[in-house]
């Protein structure tokens, strides 16, 4: 990173980010999906009711389009030139939690319920699969310097988070689930669109392969620090704070990156036993499965490995060398995203 420059609030890079983008999304969807799926997609980005009347409100953060434009700007652009990329990663994201919702059973999303329970499954996955189309339509319609390459770019991202998302669904029937194995997918489940998204804008104006690549993988290591730290609170978390049951994770038997480092011990049998069982496990089981995935070392090493995560992520942000202002942006958009201080 070049020179100092004072940083801004998170709220303001957030907030600078979303008067770009949520105006063009919403466009998006009008343009490029039917009526009755952009209605779905309305009321799962939480800008209508179930009958299409308007909320005034607006759903998620937006994170992963803040990434997308500074992207933009770490390339030399203003961040305006990174909106069609901003705006496609996120319908990516949300194609994939309408999927989600419907996989995992949810039926709340934000507060409201989720569309496939409003709207029936059949549409909720074509209203998925229409953003994903969406996508690659405003992409390939921008204006950017290389919107091929971007379009490119983005779909072999999507193309691993399905990967990631198999491997997790086949995890749940296997008791042979290697560490190494489990990181794999949470890099691609994860770990690609987060990476896709720090990218995206500086492939999209034509940047340099060299800097596209090292904010790739300045997000790649994001992403998975983030699921490090989402699988720590999947199992100790404050409920409050994390909207999910205590030991959710567990309850669940959700072979986590915490989970599959302490089964590797040697000293896993009682663990093996809880996660091979079929009855749903009592409120002191999960209490001894939290306390047996401590005394295996799952949680030690999550923790260290998400702070090595970290440090390899300021590692290729630093070798980016992008503009100290945007850098320092990036930093604080990636420590939303974690958690943690970058």
């Amino acid at each position: 990173m070049t020179a100092a420059s004072p940083a801004r609030p998170l709220v303001s890079v957030l907030e600078s980010s979303r008067e770009l983008v949520a105006p063009a999304l919403q466009d998006a969807v009008r343009r490029y999906l039917s009526p009755r799926m952009g209605q779905v997609a309305s009321y799962h980005h939480g800008w209508s009711d179930a009958d299409g009347r308007p909320t005034g409100r607006w759903g998620g953060k937006l994170v992963r389009p803040a990434l997308a434009l500074l992207s933009a700007r770490a390339a030399g652009h203003a961040q305006e030139a990174g909106v069609p990329a901003a705006v496609a990663v996120e319908l990516v994201h949300n194609f994939s939690l309408l999927h989600d919702d419907i996989m995992d059973d949810d039926t709340k999303r934000r507060g409201r319920a989720t569309a496939w329970t409003v709207f029936g499954v059949p549409n909720a996955l074509l209203a998925g699969d229409a953003l994903l189309t969406a996508a690659t339509s405003v992409l390939l319609d921008s204006d950017g310097a290389d919107p091929r390459s971007a379009t490119a770019w983005l779909m072999t991202a999507t193309q691993r988070m399905i990967t990631g998302q198999t491997a997790d669904i086949e995890f749940e029937r296997r008791g042979d689930v290697t560490l190494a194995e489990c990181v794999r997918m949470a890099g691609d489940k994860t770990g690609a669109l987060l990476s896709c998204a720090c990218s995206l804008g500086a492939a999209l104006v034509g940047a340099d392969t060299a800097l596209v690549d090292r904010l790739a993988a300045f997000g790649e290591h994001v992403g998975l620090a983030f699921q490090l730290v989402d699988d720590l609170l999947g199992i100790w978390g404050d409920p409050a704070t994390t909207g999910k049951a205590a030991g959710a994770d567990l309850v669940a038997r959700k072979k986590s990156l915490p989970v599959v480092a302490a089964l590797q011990a040697a000293s896993s049998t009682e663990l093996w036993e809880l996660y091979s069982g079929e009855e749903p496990l009592t409120e002191a089981e999960v209490a001894r499965a939290a306390a047996l995935v401590e005394r295996d070392g799952g949680r030690d090493w999550a923790l260290t490995e998400a702070a090595r995560q970290i440090d390899a992520a300021r590692e290729c942000l630093a070798a980016a060398d992008v503009p100290r202002a945007v850098g320092v942006d990036l930093a604080q958009v990636a420590s939303f995203v974690v958690g943690r201080e970058f």
